[in-house]
């Protein structure tokens, strides 16, 4: 075999091997979570990346024809997107993408497409502005990605999910900065096979790592159970109950069919003691002690509180009583109170600002968000219908 031939099969070889993993990421991923927003960005992702991956082979890039290869300039440059998309949905269980996050990719693939099509024959001065948008684009996103990543790492429950930012975070900047350097140093912005090479195993590495996680994680506790119902589907809970409601996202909905188990069912855990007392404790310091009225509350401060480490405190909110986020289950009493305080008539002439941060919120911004959220109604709206008849 020509010594010549050896890093064209071995580009050839990572390639196919890299198209095989993304293909199976996106096919357990769909299979197990269809419905999540997290799980259909991320599928668009994997097709995306497997474009890109036949679209940066050296013989296609110097041997296919310009116009062929502007939908595989296009989709590449356009997974920036997609992956700040798929990161959001990923780490932030509130998230989902809107019509915007669509024109947005459409933007920044047209801007790609035109650039393949007419920057190679184009004198014009704006031509490298237009080159220069291109290139910086992937770094722009890798930096908003990083910025989704880090957000809310603390108050984040899920443990796997929390490990996954950090290989997200510091393989998705390193793998766009080397990208990007790789196709700037080069006249044209192709890369050369050394550079491609390089190009198609960091990206292996990086997707490998990230699959390691997620396949692991994709049947416990990475995504929710199903995707979070609509706003208004929980009704306003009456004065006295209990202040720890299951989140919407956490019970499935009645005409869901059960799946089929794939294994038997492990055995009932035994009763930890220890784990009954610090849930009872932590119920009765936010129920009784009102702990959530503060504003500076965190994990960190909240286990500093009940004497136990934070970890155990993370698997205590998040494993028994089904909490994914720590803002999600603290909001959960403040919003009771707030519910509680609006309802009653002895309160009616007391401002919403007010109650909205007696109950823990900073401002009115965050407190009327979580509140329309939770039961579909602005505070106002809430208020009046609670107090019509009164």
């Amino acid at each position: 075999m020509p010594e010549s031939l050896v890093p064209t099969l071995v580009d050839a070889a990572l390639r196919g091997t890299l198209v095989a993993l993304l293909s199976l990421l996106a096919l357990v991923s769909w299979r197990d979570r269809p419905g999540l927003p997290s799980v259909r960005t991320g599928a668009l992702l994997m097709l995306g990346l497997c474009v890109q991956v036949f679209g940066a082979m050296p013989l296609v890039e110097s041997g296919m024809p310009g116009p062929w290869q502007v939908p595989l300039v296009a989709v590449s440059v356009g997974n920036a997107v997609l992956f700040w998309l798929f990161v959001r949905c990923l780490f932030d269980d509130g998230f989902a993408p809107r019509p915007v996050h669509a024109l947005l990719w459409l933007a920044v693939a047209g801007l790609a497409g035109w650039n393949c099509l007419v920057l190679p024959h184009s004198a014009s001065v704006l031509a490298p502005v237009l080159r220069g948008a291109q290139r910086a684009i992937p770094l722009v996103f890798a930096l908003l990605s990083a910025q989704a990543a880090v957000a809310n790492w603390h108050a984040d429950l899920v443990e796997g999910r929390r490990r996954l930012r950090a290989v997200i975070l510091v393989g998705g900047i390193v793998y766009s900065v080397v990208q990007a350097a790789l196709r700037i140093q080069s006249a044209d912005g192709r890369l050369a096979p050394g550079s491609a090479l390089l190009d198609v195993s960091l990206l292996l590495v990086v997707v490998v790592a990230a699959a390691t996680h997620m396949l692991q994680l994709a049947r416990s506790d990475l995504f929710p159970l199903v995707a979070p119902g609509p706003a208004g589907a929980r009704a306003p809970a009456p004065s006295g109950t209990p202040a720890t409601p299951t989140p919407p996202a956490m019970a499935a909905p009645p005409d869901t069919p059960p799946a089929a188990p794939t294994e038997p069912p492990e055995p009932a855990a035994a009763p930890d003691p220890a784990e009954d007392r610090l849930a009872e404790a932590l119920l009765r310091l936010m129920s009784q002690e009102r702990a959530y009225r503060s504003e500076d509350l965190s994990v960190a401060s909240l286990a500093a509180q009940l004497r136990v480490p934070e970890y155990r405190l993370r698997r205590l909110i998040n494993g028994r009583l089904g909490h994914r986020n720590f803002t999600a289950f603290v909001n959960g009493f403040r919003l009771e109170e707030a519910r509680n305080a609006l309802a009653d008539p002895a309160q009616r002439e007391v401002p919403v600002l007010t109650i909205a941060l007696d109950a823990g919120f900073q401002s009115i911004g965050p407190f009327n968000r979580a509140f329309k959220a939770a039961t579909g109604l602005t505070p106002t709206e809430f208020r009046r219908l609670r107090l019509a008849d009164s």
